[in-house]
């Protein structure tokens, strides 16, 4: 699958890799439910480096639709809000 982070670019990811990323999103979203700003900071990082460490990048000029978009680092927690779904970042099984 391919997943973009807004701002960087694309990697490829395996499937079976997206249940490593789905406690990082539960949590995610817990932290935007509360408005826990500063908790939420740091699960966006973890979750951005987590896929940045089991993705592979793809060049930069590579036009592979993205099947995930994930916020940049920089991303506020409203913007971030308007992005997700019920189900979060990471689509479920």
């Amino acid at each position: 699958m391919i997943v973009r982070i807004m701002g960087e670019g694309q990697l490829e990811l395996a499937e079976s890799r997206l249940p490593e990323l789905d406690t990082l999103d539960d949590e995610l979203l817990k932290e935007m439910e509360h408005g826990d700003g500063p908790g939420f900071r740091a699960t966006l990082q973890a979750l951005l480096a987590k896929v940045r460490e089991l993705g592979t990048p793809l060049p930069d000029d590579s036009l592979d639709p993205s099947d995930l978009i994930l916020p940049s680092p920089e991303a506020t927690l409203e913007e971030v809000r308007d992005l997700l779904s019920d189900d979060g970042l990471i689509p479920g099984p």
